[in-house]
């Protein structure tokens, strides 16, 4: 399967934002639906955080609405998390995933308050 890789996590306060990317070296592959999951620690069970389809629809889970906003660019083969209004309970490592790709590294977000 193909990987995907995560950038764009780091620590922020309270408050900040980040903007998380999802894109795969894989030239022939071409990134339709993605989801972006959050767990907090390895081994704890991932969460759903935003959904978006090939033709854009997105959707959010209810914690992150008006928060996060999920996105694609097309024209580069990556899809974006934006997070704003960080707070604590958004601490964990993020991974983007269809279900054409295996898990990927994911990206680590640390909010401190």
């Amino acid at each position: 399967q193909v990987k995907l890789v995560e950038s764009g996590g780091g620590l922020v306060q309270a408050g900040g934002s980040l903007r998380l990317s999802c894109t795969t070296s894989d030239s022939n592959f071409t990134i339709g639906a993605m989801g972006w999951y959050r767990h907090q620690a390895p081994g704890e069970e991932r969460v759903w955080v935003a959904g978006i389809t090939s033709g854009g629809v997105t959707n959010h889970r209810d914690s992150v609405k008006g928060r996060f906003t999920i996105s694609r660019d097309d024209a580069k083969n990556t899809v974006y998390l934006q997070m704003n209004n960080l707070n604590p309970e958004d601490t964990g490592i993020y991974h983007c995933k269809s279900t054409k790709t295996a898990w990927g590294q994911g990206t680590q977000v640390t909010v401190s308050s």
